[in-house]
Formats: C-alpha cells, sequence, structure tokens
C-alpha cells in the first residue's frame, strides 16, 4: 500500500506542474478563472457519479478501469505534444483531467485502504503508509523539476504514463494478498458509501456549519492565491519547460516544509496555543504575505503567500481542523467529511472563478485588487474561525456535561483551557469516570502521541472501564516500548481489561516474541490462556502467518479436546474469530444450549465468522426475546450484506412467520439506504403483521435519520394500497355490527351461543385490524410529511376527548392534498365513529355489503388468522349459503385453512 500511494502521488506532482505549465504558457493566467468554474462543476458532477459506480461495480474494476483511462490520456497527451497538436479546448481538458485525477485517485487509495485493513489494522498502518504519500510528492515534483528542462513535458508526461502503469502488479499484489481471501460480506462491510443528505446534517449543526464556511473561505483565499502564484510564473517563465520545472520545485518544496513542520513543530504548536490560535496561523499568514506584497509586488512575494498556504494548510492547519471536528459524533464527522472536502471545496472554487471573471475580465482591475480582495476575504475568515473557536468549546462543555450532568459545574474550566490539548489533559487528570470514558473514545478518534504519558498514567486509575479504554488507546499509541505494569493488570481478572491488555500485548510480540509466547498462551491461570487465545485469533484475522506462528488451530483443537476443564465462553468466540470452519459445529451446538451464557457467547461467535451457514440459527433465535440484541449485534457484525439475505429469507418464506415479523427490526437498526430499500423490498409481504413490522422500522429510521431520503411516489402508491384494505376491513366491520345488532334485536333462545361468540372473536380482530391500518397508514404519512406533526394527528384520532379528534380531522384537512386528500380523510372521520350507539349503526347501514359479500371480501385479504375467523364463523352459523366458499378453501396450500374448511363443511353437512 506504501508503494501503492507513492506511486499514485509521484506521478501526480509529475502530471499537476507539467500541465499547469502547458495551460499557463499557452493560455495565460486570465484564463484560469474559467478553469476554476469548469473544474468545480465537474468534480461535483463526478464525486456523485463514481458514488453511484462504487456501488454497483467492483472495487478491482474501477480502479482498473481508472488506471487504464489515465494511462491513456497521458499517452495521448504525450503524442498530442510531441506532434504540436496542442489547442486551448485540449488545454482545458488536460487541465480538468488533472485536477479530477487528483481528487479520484486520493479517494480510490483510501477506499482500497479501508478494504485491505481492518479498522485496528487501519489505525495502527495509516501513519506510516499515508507517510508514502509524502515522499512521492517530493520525489514527484523534484524529478520533474530537474528533469523537465532536458526531456522536455512531452517526455515528462510518458514517465508519468510509465509509473502508473507500475501501479498494476502492486495492485495485482494487494489483491492477492489481502483481499481475495475476504468474504463477500467483509468486503462489503469494509467498503462503506456515505448516504442521506451531508447538506441538511450540517445545517442542523452550527459546529458544522461554521466548519464548512471556514473551509469555503479558505479554499476562496487559496484559489485567489494560486491565481496570483500562476499570474506571476507565467509572467517570469516563457519557456514551457522552464515554468514546470519552477512549478514543481516548489510544489515538492512546500511538500517537504511542510513534513519538517508537522514532525517538529506542529504539536507544540497545537499543544501549547490550541485550536484557536493553531487555525488563526494560516489565514495570519497569507495576510501578512498579502500586505508584504502591496509593498513589493515581486514574485518572491507571491512565493511566501503561496508557501503560506502549501506549508501551513498540510502541517499545522491540518492537525488544528482535527481536533476542531473531534467534540462532533463519529458517525456525523463520517457523513459529512466527503461533501465539505469534495463539494464545498468545489463550489468554493467555482466562486473564486467567479470572482476572478468579475475582477479581472470584467472590470481589468489588476494584481492589486485581487491581494485586497484576498486581504478583505482573510479578514473575514479571520472572523468565522473565532467564531468556529466559540462554538468548538461550547460543543465539548456539552459533552461533558451530557457524561457527566452532574459534574456540569467544574467542567467549566476543563473546557475553556488555553490549549484544547490541554484541556483534555485536564479531563484525564481530574474529570470523573463518565468524562475520562469519553475523553478516551475521542482520543481513539486521532492517535495523537502528545497523549501518552497521560494515558499510561490512567492505568492506575481506580475504575476498571478506565484502564481497559487505556490500554485500547495504547494499542495505537505506544508501539515503541512496552509498559511493564502488565502482570498487576491481568490480576485484576475483569474480562474487559484483560481482553485489551492481551491485545496490546500481541502488538509487542515480535519485541518481546519469547515473553508473550511463554508466560502467557502457556499460563498457568486458564482464564488467561483461554484469553490470550482469543486475542491472538482476533489479531490474526486474515494473517495466516500470524496464524501459522503460534499455531492457533493446533491450540484451539488441544483446548477443546480438554474434557476435564470446564469450557470457557470466551473458546467459543475463539472459535468464530479463528475461520477454521472445522470447529464450527461447536459454535452451532452451543447455539441450542440452555445456558444462556454459553448461547449468547455462541451468537457472537456467530456474529465474528460472518458464515452464512449460521444465518438461519440466528433468524430462528430472533424469537427468544432475551437473546435478541445478541442476535441483533451479530447480523450487524455481518454488515450491509447480510440485508439481502435476510429480505430473501422472508419472502420465500425460509423461516416460520414469527421470525419474519421480527426480520424488519433486525434490518432497521443498519439505518441506512440500505436498510430502507430493504424494507420497502418487504412491504409487499402478503402478512399483514409483517407489513406493520415493516411500516414501523421504515418510521424509526425516518425519526433517527431524517437526511435519508424515500420515495414518496412509492410511499403515496403504499398509502393508496393501505387505504383500499382499510375501507374493505372497515365495511366487513360494519357489516358484522348490523348483523350483531339485528341479533340482539332477535329472541335470545334463537341465536346459538358459539355463532355469538364467532362473530364477536371475528369483530375483535377486525377492530385490532383495523387500529394496525391506521396505524400503518399514519406511519407512512411520517415518512412523507413532518413525522412529528402527523404523529400528533394521530395520537388525536385516538384520544376519547371529541375536541382532540375534530382538531386532528382539521390539520389532516389542511395538511392532505389532491388524491391523497379524497382518500383519506373519509376512512378517517370514519375511524373517530363510536360504533357502540343505535344512532351510528342507523347511519351505516345503508352502506354496507351483504353478510356473503364481506365474507368474500375478507377472504381476499392475505391475513390467515382473518381467514380462519371467518371460516369458523361460517361453519357456526351453519348455513348452506357458505358452502361454495368452503369447498374452495377446502383444497388451500395452508394446512390451517384446509383443516378449518372442511370442518366448517361437516358443521354444515350435521346441520
Amino acid at each position: 500500500m506504501f508503494c501503492y500511494i507513492f506511486l499514485i502521488i509521484s506521478v501526480l506532482l509529475i502530471i499537476k506542474p507539467t500541465i499547469n505549465a502547458l495551460f499557463l504558457s499557452e493560455l495565460g493566467a486570465e484564463k484560469l478563472s474559467v478553469a476554476y468554474i469548469l473544474v468545480a462543476f465537474t468534480a461535483v458532477l463526478s464525486s456523485f457519479f463514481y458514488t453511484r459506480v462504487l456501488t454497483k461495480f467492483e472495487l478491482n474494476h474501477i480502479i482498473k478501469t481508472t488506471l487504464l483511462t489515465s494511462i491513456s490520456v497521458l499517452v495521448a497527451l504525450a503524442i498530442l505534444l510531441k506532434m504540436g497538436l496542442m489547442n486551448p479546448y485540449l488545454l482545458f481538458f488536460f487541465y480538468i483531467w488533472s485536477a479530477i485525477y487528483a481528487v479520484l485517485s486520493a479517494s480510490q487509495f483510501w477506499v482500497l485502504a479501508n478494504l485491505v485493513y481492518n479498522v485496528r489494522d487501519a489505525k495502527r498502518l495509516f501513519g506510516f503508509i499515508g507517510s508514502g504519500a509524502i515522499l512521492g510528492g517530493i520525489f514527484g515534483g523534484y524529478i520533474t523539476s530537474i528533469l523537465a528542462p532536458f526531456v522536455g513535458n512531452d517526455a515528462m508526461i510518458l514517465i508519468a504514463a510509465i509509473m502508473l502503469m507500475g501501479c498494476f502488479p502492486v495492485l495485482r499484489v494487494i489483491w492477492k494478498l489481502r483481499v481475495n481471501k475476504l468474504d463477500d460480506f467483509k468486503k462489503k462491510k469494509r467498503i462503506s458509501i456515505t448516504d442521506g443528505h451531508p447538506y441538511k446534517l450540517i445545517k442542523k449543526s452550527r459546529h458544522l456549519t461554521y466548519m464548512a464556511l471556514s473551509v469555503a473561505i479558505g479554499v476562496l483565499v487559496a484559489k485567489l492565491v494560486d491565481y496570483q502564484f500562476s499570474d506571476f510564473a507565467a509572467k517570469s517563465f516563457e519557456d514551457p519547460e522552464e515554468l514546470t520545472s519552477f512549478l514543481a520545485f516548489w510544489f515538492s518544496t512546500f511538500n517537504l516544509l511542510s513534513l519538517g513542520i508537522q514532525l517538529f513543530i506542529t504539536h507544540r504548536i497545537v499543544g501549547i496555543w490550541g485550536v484557536g490560535f493553531s487555525l488563526l496561523l494560516l489565514p495570519l499568514g497569507i495576510l501578512f504575505g498579502s500586505i508584504f506584497f502591496l509593498i513589493l509586488p515581486e514574485l518572491s512575494a507571491i512565493v511566501v503567500i503561496k508557501a503560506m498556504d502549501g506549508i501551513l494548510k498540510q502541517s499545522i492547519n491540518k492537525s488544528a481542523s482535527e481536533l476542531l471536528v473531534l467534540p462532533l459524533p463519529f458517525e456525523l464527522k463520517n457523513r459529512t467529511k466527503s461533501f465539505i472536502d469534495v463539494v464545498v471545496d468545489s463550489i468554493a472554487t467555482g466562486i473564486a472563478g467567479l470572482l476572478l471573471i468579475f475582477f479581472v475580465s470584467a472590470l481589468d482591475l489588476g494584481t492589486t485588487s485581487i491581494t485586497l480582495l484576498i486581504i478583505v476575504l482573510v479578514l473575514v475568515w479571520i472572523f468565522f474561525i473565532g467564531v468556529l473557536r466559540k462554538e468548538y468549546y461550547a460543543t465539548f462543555k456539552k459533552n461533558l456535561e451530557n457524561v457527566s450532568p452532574s459534574a456540569s459545574a467544574s467542567s467549566n474550566a476543563k473546557v475553556k483551557p488555553i490549549s484544547a490539548v490541554e484541556g483534555m489533559k485536564n479531563v484525564f487528570y481530574s474529570g470523573t469516570d463518565e468524562q475520562i470514558l469519553f475523553m478516551l473514545n475521542k482520543l481513539m478518534e486521532i492517535n495523537d502521541k502528545r497523549f501518552t504519558d497521560d494515558v499510561i498514567r490512567l492505568l492506575d486509575h481506580p475504575s476498571l472501564k478506565v484502564k481497559a479504554a487505556a490500554m485500547r488507546n495504547l494499542y495505537f499509541l505506544n508501539s515503541s516500548s512496552m509498559i511493564t505494569n502488565i502482570n498487576e493488570l491481568l490480576e485484576h481478572n475483569d474480562e474487559e481489561l484483560t481482553l485489551a491488555t492481551f491485545e496490546y500485548l500481541l502488538l509487542h510480540a515480535e519485541q518481546n516474541e519469547e515473553y508473550i509466547f511463554d508466560k502467557f498462551l502457556e499460563a498457568d491461570s486458564q482464564l488467561i490462556k483461554d484469553t490470550a487465545l482469543y486475542c491472538l485469533a482476533l489479531e490474526s484475522t486474515g494473517n495466516q502467518t500470524l496464524k501459522n506462528k503460534y499455531e492457533l488451530s493446533a491450540r484451539l483443537e488441544k483446548r477443546l479436546s480438554q474434557k476435564d476443564i470446564a469450557l470457557n465462553p470466551l473458546v467459543l468466540k475463539t472459535i468464530g474469530a479463528s475461520g477454521y470452519p472445522q470447529f464450527y459445529p461447536v459454535i452451532t451446538d452451543y447455539l441450542d444450549s440452555m445456558d444462556n451464557h454459553f448461547r449468547e457467547a455462541a451468537i457472537k461467535a456467530a456474529g465474528l465468522s460472518m458464515r452464512p451457514l449460521f444465518i438461519n440459527k440466528l433468524l430462528q433465535l430472533l424469537t427468544h426475546k432475551n437473546m435478541r440484541p445478541f442476535v441483533i449485534e451479530a447480523f450487524h457484525n455481518y454488515g450491509p450484506g447480510i440485508l439481502p439475505i435476510l429480505v430473501s429469507n422472508v419472502k420465500n418464506r425460509s423461516v416460520n412467520l414469527d421470525v419474519c415479523r421480527l426480520v424488519p427490526l433486525v434490518i432497521k437498526t443498519f439505518m441506512s439506504k440500505e436498510a430502507v430499500h430493504s424494507l420497502f423490498q418487504l412491504f409487499d409481504d402478503v402478512d399483514l403483521s409483517v407489513r406493520l413490522s415493516v411500516v414501523r422500522a421504515l418510521s424509526d429510521i425516518r425519526k433517527e435519520r431524517p437526511t435519508l431520503r424515500f420515495n414518496r411516489f412509492k410511499i403515496v402508491a403504499k398509502i393508496f394500497e393501505e387505504c383500499t384494505l382499510y375501507h374493505q376491513t372497515l365495511s366487513a366491520m360494519h357489516t358484522q355490527i348490523i348483523i350483531s345488532y339485528r341479533n340482539r334485536k332477535k329472541s335470545g333462545g334463537l341465536i346459538n351461543m358459539e355463532e355469538k361468540d364467532a362473530r364477536a372473536s371475528l369483530l375483535e380482530l377486525l377492530e385490532r385490524r383495523l387500529d394496525s391500518g391506521l396505524e400503518r397508514i399514519f406511519k407512512l404519512l411520517g415518512l412523507k410529511y413532518v413525522q412529528e406533526d402527523v404523529h400528533n394527528a394521530y395520537l388525536g384520532l385516538l384520544s376519547p376527548k371529541e375536541e382532540s379528534r375534530i382538531k386532528a380531522i382539521e390539520f389532516l384537512d389542511n395538511l392532505l392534498t389532491g388524491n391523497l386528500k379524497q382518500r383519506l380523510l373519509p376512512i378517517i372521520e370514519e375511524a373517530t365513529m363510536d360504533f357502540s350507539s343505535e344512532e351510528a349503526i342507523q347511519k351505516i347501514k345503508h352502506t354496507i355489503p351483504s353478510e356473503i359479500e364481506c365474507f368474500e371480501q375478507l377472504l381476499q385479504i392475505p391475513d390467515v388468522r382473518l381467514k380462519l375467523a371467518v371460516i369458523y364463523l361460517m361453519g357456526k352459523q351453519q348455513d348452506n349459503r357458505f358452502v361454495p366458499l368452503l369447498e374452495n378453501l377446502a383444497t388451500d396450500d395452508n394446512p390451517k385453512i384446509k383443516d378449518f374448511a372442511q370442518n366448517a363443511l361437516k358443521e354444515i353437512n350435521l346441520s
């Protein structure tokens, strides 16, 4: 992966200065404004297109296609340059392509990295892998700077194409060694696609809104600085090769200086002066550089301004920005990061192009005016940073108060420090257990080694949870040397702490191989041996060398053969994590265990294995309420790849109906676009209880993820279907109410008591079905309109107070429009009627079907319980009119319906 990103970025730093130099030499800097607009437009479109492509095609094919296309473009460019066939349109095309290549290649690499490495490996290795990008940037720029004046731009483009070809064998090795060993579940789980509306999430968060505005102003300033830099460079170097060399030299120099500052200075500035001051350094540097340029309008002054932007943005500003998003929930950051990085950046680039067209082309203003514009924008930027700094501390304060309300008074001092780093350290020193755990979880997101000593100190904290969280952080923070108090931590016999400790130990196995092997995998304590074995299984996932080195299979087989030693549930999870199919029958056996402790461990083991053979058994366990949370967690471990299988099981009735009704509950917990799509696939299920579960699940997703898109046309169509079903059920209920009313008017001795009870049961069932139908209708309305308003209207309709029901109907009358209003309002008005009064019964007499028509309608509804109730009532009435209906049902595929119909026919024949 290091080699792959090195090649990708090296190529970028060859083609970027080369194509920029060609563009500036032929068209001049004044055309950059149009190029910025075209780049912005193309970047946004390609981003949305690429996201869709990523969901439909394999990543391997996408990357290979991208590489082949890029090589073809580079070869074509080299040929055109050699033959002197370049024209303005082609220059615009290649300029835009180089900008898209920069975004696309980096994006593809990190998607590939997430596929290759699990979360633990990623956190540990991404820093090292990222250094490949930095070195590639330095190498590519300097090699271009040296060679371009001698071999020419066409040769440099060919060199870039040849280097890009080197990515194919590297990619093949990566795919063979790592990706091919992953099953479909793991692949789909690791390639996560952002869903929902990031714009709405940003709009709802003041913190993200100010952050997006700050980023936009920063990009706007950077593009104006880039224009100034390009303009002066183009005027200073008329020869394209010399201009290429100049641009490449400074691009690489900026990377080199940025690396030096990042390694030796950044942590001191951010740690001592805090987020706010660190964020201000970049705009202040550009501000002073711009003032210097007004005094001395030379290329050297522009280089200083560009250096401020190029160096500080990738060092101090980047580190401060990482801390800036720390108070935000991890999921929220993931869902909005790409939008801010691509869309906000592109929009700001487009605005920069428009400003340049207005100032340079329309008003014909010079570089001084552009510099003054930069100064004004920098002042606006500084203002937003000030507001953002306040919001940052306010968000942190709110988070700390939420995790420990009783300590809110003392949290003020911890949330408003001179430095954000010092603030976090203060929490580690004097915060409550909840606050320390919260901050340790946040530290896991940034893996900042400045906190290593503070985290080590927390190993002496009295709380075992804090000790465990500290040890999990040390796994990523301290890889150079091993702490000495391992034995003390293991003596606590706490499973969570022991696991965290062994995970840390295995990280240092290469440095202390004999110590780890002899002391822990062969320890006297069976608990320590079992825990060490489990950690080894986790750490060696996808790493056959590590498995063989510590003989994981043999150790596991030996442990299972020790019948005289009680089996630890941890051993079951070890089997699941190990990936050895020969041991899976043990998990299967314990999934049927009567001991809930072992059954829970077996469920978790099945989830860890991510094997299809456990899916059906896990589904059956959904009916066990106490096991349900663990089953859902296990399915989550399978990742989004499990969703189509869950849908298929319900559609094909591979599991019983009780399980089918619970599957939407599992799908709902994924809270994603794929989950919504899967639930809509189940909406046409023949069982109404499954439909109700689906609608409830969709409603819960809408409540938790209001930014997710729901197909409103489908929703309206489903509402119409529910209205038709509701109307049929309501008509049938009216019929039964009228018949019951007539029966009450007759002499009690003339009516069979069994018939009365059967009719009462049918009425009760119809009433429940109407309640469920009304709930489904309003849950669906909540997917189309404001959910809270619709829910309040629903509660109003259910209210015993007539005034509340009237207000609810009035609200719906104003809310609904068109056909939806015409279909829904009459049903809602009838649903609020009280049929216990004789007056209400008289009102509905003229609208009801006959009893046989009523039964025919009810038998068309896909509801087994309703059909059974109707058949039972027909049998108790002993009326020959129902014989044709019953004869058809006597051959039904459903054995229950068939049996009930045959018994009803016998009762009629005996009468």
